[in-house]
């Protein structure tokens, strides 16, 4: 029998990862008993989000003002419905009401909550999705990503601690290997899950693990709160759902940002409760991936997060045109690189533009920062050549090709092409345009007047944007191009929920005793981000939600 059938719980939590682990945390707070239910096990608390990088998008903070940033919570507010879009009446209700409330948290509660549970952020904030060159548009219109010391695994850590303190005081019990497959509904009101029990699993976190059922389950109290993340790794969802129309047509390959249980049944599992789904056609997929030399997950792909400078081409070996730069506008380079009718485009860069502008997003890319070494850190950024990381790629992977000359480099890059043959004399034009461009301080070239804009901010001067130069100088060779994919990650869309994280059902009321939070909400109402991200909102989301609807929980239960 198994001991989760007796606990008395007062609120059952869906999911494990970072939306789960603060509403639980927040539930026993209340001195309210939970009982977490997930598919996985023990290993993968945290969710998706331990591997993340750990960015938080935080409005006027005081890392902001040392850095002579000026921010307030109106701009920050203007830029996010900029970049949202909302436009459908119904579907966007509660999203509106969402991102008002979540730029007010990042702009007053949010760095103190956290603060208060012991994390740290870097001195350094980062320019993430600089936007689509409108004032009034999408796009950070300052630099707002903080960037965790410790990245994902301390985000995680500060609700983890708490959490398993409260497992030992008997306020937590963990049912793992736990897989829901309906929600119990009775006579309107939900009230409890039942699924199949997993065969055990001692799987490293990330890895696959195996689905062979071998018994099955059913719990029940006053409320749920369902945080089972999104549709990341669920390819044949995301081609299901993928905006054709918005933007262009589906990729044929896509490699995975997320782990394999990143599945979305969850959603379906929750319609057919009654929860209200919206806005399915909004997603936030990358189009910076590149294939991991050394997979923890099925086709799992890494997110390189590029400085300004490297020169873009589509398959064809066309430059891409404005505002489709590195770090800009993420949806439009999507819709001009899938426009070639192939999905994948190119970098082009040299030595020095990769020793200072190239990350990769994930808590196992950066272990300087994760292991929260000072020293090490310091080593890694300010040292010449390239990070070990991304050294490793340049060694290893399969998506990188490096050169003393453009002809032959290009050569490279035909080795490993999935489309057309690039023709060097079409890349020798591109490159050599461009690099006319930097005999004077001034010019006409958008993206070398972004890269000097980019460097009037001390932090991406000191750390960030390397000093313009042409792309074919020796001295600051070899030159490097990257074959970048798509990598399918966040889910914008999903159920909608009020304030309180309340479950939204079809006739626009709250479904009785169903919650939701995280990326399975859309990150809140179904949809908070609209059509576009800020970056830094995927974990404060997750917060933000999980917070709320941990909360609500705690007051009904």
């Amino acid at each position: 029998m198994d001991s989760s059938q007796d606990f008395a719980a007062d609120a059952i939590v869906v999911g494990s990862g970072l939306a789960g682990l603060v509403a639980t945390y927040e539930l026993q707070k209340a001195g309210k008993k939970v009982l977490v239910v997930d598919q996985e096990n023990r290993k993968n608390l945290g969710g998706q989000a331990f591997w993340s990088l750990g960015g938080l998008f935080m409005v006027d903070t005081p890392e902001q003002r040392r850095l002579g940033i000026h921010d307030s919570e109106e701009l920050a507010l203007n830029d996010w419905m900029g970049s949202a879009g909302f436009d459908r009446d119904d579907e966007d209700y509660w999203g509106r009401q969402w991102a008002r409330a979540y730029v007010h948290f990042a702009a007053t509660e949010k760095r103190g909550y956290l603060h208060d549970l012991g994390l740290r952020i870097t001195p350094i904030v980062g320019w993430a999705e600089r936007g689509g060159g409108s004032a009034d548009g999408h796009g950070n219109s300052v630099p707002r990503f903080h960037l965790t010391w410790g990245t994902g695994p301390e985000v995680t850590r500060i609700f983890v601690e708490p959490v398993l303190d409260a497992e030992r005081r008997g306020l937590v019990k963990f049912a793992f290997r736990h897989r829901v497959d309906d929600l119990v509904v009775d006579a309107g009101t939900v009230v409890g899950v039942r699924g199949s029990v997993l065969a055990p699993s001692d799987t490293e976190r990330g890895v696959e693990s195996s689905r062979e059922v071998v018994g099955d389950f059913e719990f029940r109290a006053p409320q749920t709160i369902v945080t089972t993340g999104g549709i990341g790794h669920n390819h044949e969802l995301v081609r299901a759902n993928w905006p054709v129309d918005r933007l262009g047509p589906v990729p044929e390959h896509m490699i995975a940002g997320v782990p394999a249980y990143v599945d979305g049944r969850m959603l379906g599992i929750a319609e057919a409760a009654g929860a209200n789904l919206v806005n399915r056609d909004r997603m936030w997929h990358y189009t910076e991936g590149i294939h991991n030399w050394d997979p923890i997950w099925p086709d799992h792909a890494i997110r390189i997060i590029p400085g300004p400078s490297s020169l873009w081409l589509d398959a064809n070996g066309e430059r891409l045109a404005a505002p489709n730069f590195p770090g800009f506008d993420t949806n439009s380079t999507m819709k001009a690189i899938l426009a070639t009718g192939y999905d994948y485009s190119w970098f082009i860069l040299t030595q020095s533009i990769i020793e200072k502008e190239f990350a990769l997003s994930g808590s196992e890319q950066n272990p300087d920062i994760t292991e929260k070494d000072l020293k090490v850190t310091a080593k890694s950024r300010l040292a010449k050549g390239a990070p070990g990381p991304i050294q490793a790629f340049l060694d290893h992977g399969e998506d990188f090709v490096t050169a003393p000359t453009l002809a032959g480099l290009v050569a490279k890059m035909n080795a490993i092409s999935r489309g057309p043959t690039l023709d060097l004399t079409q890349i020798e034009r591109v490159v050599s345009a461009r690099d006319a461009q930097l005999d004077n301080k001034f010019s006409k070239d958008a993206q070398l007047m972004a890269v000097t804009n980019a460097r009037q901010y001390l932090g991406d001067k000191i750390v960030r944007v390397a000093k313009p130069h042409r792309l074919t100088d020796p001295k600051h060779g070899p030159m490097i191009a990257v074959r970048l994919n798509i990598l399918t990650r966040k889910t914008l869309g999903g159920i909608q929920t009020n304030l309180d994280s309340q479950v939204i059902g079809a006739g626009g009321s709250p479904v009785p005793g169903l919650y939701a939070a995280g990326e399975v909400a859309g990150f809140g109402g179904g949809g908070v981000h609209g059509y576009n991200a800020l970056e830094g909102t995927f974990l404060g989301g997750c917060i933000f939600s999980g917070r709320a609807a941990g909360r609500a929980a705690a007051r009904q239960a």
